[in-house]
């Protein structure tokens, strides 16, 4: 039920994500009322007037009926920030709940990713692809206005894969290995702008089924960006320049601790390709004005691995 003042209700999957709280702050700024699911109990029953708490059920076959408490409030706005693979496995639940209007998040590594070495990160392209084409099908059957955001390098939650990581990586070792000169080029977008381009889509008629690319302000190289996240530990800069094969080694180590389980070879393989995306179309549907790299200690994380 909308308050005095309120846009009304929109639904965010995955509010627990790296840019959930940014999210979630954004809409209730805007004037949003946000049910918030996540598939964790933390934040449940921890609900105020703005953000409501619930827990994600796990998704059932396409015949089963929804649980009673997932369809007891209408939702016609939606923002996913879950994987996009994800998405096709509930829109049974959007429809349930009158679903009218969509923005997921996607991301530009179904075009950087397409032809790399590593099997799973084609895969992984793929999958973001199909994902996609399935979201936006499934809209235009419906007559539901879709958006798909898609990030470049996301940062700024202290936990993300990308510069939280390469900090939890520096505090461990003390350096950070790179191939060759890392001259590739990079443009990481904060979560805060990447939370306000989810927030402007959902009210920017220009946006119906439609597909954006989300960059940073700034270009810079993978070298730099590095660089600048020794600055932010106030930590002296070692950036190690090693061939392939050592890096192949240094991965399998890192391996060992469960944070970079993920890590791979082909990470170390894109130091020296160009990833820019242009962010124009955004600039003028969506008013996207994305910050220059400047990133900061919070941005950089705990200090525990």
């Amino acid at each position: 039920m909308r308050t005095s003042g309120s846009k009304g209700i929109v639904g965010v999957v995955g509010a627990r994500s790296p840019i959930g709280d940014s999210l979630v702050n954004a809409l209730n700024a805007d004037g949003w009322q946000v049910t918030a699911f996540s598939r964790q109990h933390v934040g449940y029953g921890n609900n105020n007037g703005n953000v409501t708490w619930r827990v994600l059920p796990t998704p059932v076959c396409a015949d089963a009926p929804l649980p009673l408490t997932m369809i007891d409030t209408a939702i016609t706005s939606w923002i996913f920030l879950s994987p996009i693979w994800v998405l096709p496995d509930r829109l049974r639940m959007l429809e349930a709940h009158g679903v009218r209007r969509i923005v997921a998040l996607s991301s530009t590594s179904r075009f950087t990713k397409i032809g790399s070495s590593d099997s799973n990160e084609r895969i992984l392209a793929k999958r973001l692809a199909a994902a996609e084409e399935t979201v936006s099908d499934w809209a235009v059957r419906r007559n539901v206005a879709c958006t798909i955001l898609r990030p470049t390098l996301i940062y700024g939650s202290g936990r993300d894969r990308n510069i939280a990581e390469m900090a939890a990586f520096i505090r461990r070792f003390g350096f950070f290995p790179v191939l060759g000169s890392a001259c590739g080029l990079r443009q990481p977008v904060h979560v805060e702008d990447v939370a306000a381009a989810c927030v402007a889509a959902l009210a920017a008629p220009a946006a119906v089924v439609r597909a954006y690319n989300i960059s940073g302000g700034e270009v810079l190289s993978y070298r730099d960006m590095a660089s600048r996240v020794f600055k932010a530990l106030d930590r002296t800069e070692r950036l190690v320049s090693v061939p392939l094969t050592a890096v192949r080694a240094g991965v399998a180590l890192a391996q060992l601790l469960p944070r970079f389980r993920h890590w791979s070879p082909s990470m170390a393989e894109r130091m020296n390709q160009d990833m820019v995306f242009d962010h124009s179309d955004a600039e003028r549907d969506l008013y996207f004005r994305p910050r220059p790299f400047r990133v900061s200690a919070q941005d950089v994380g705990a200090t525990d691995l």
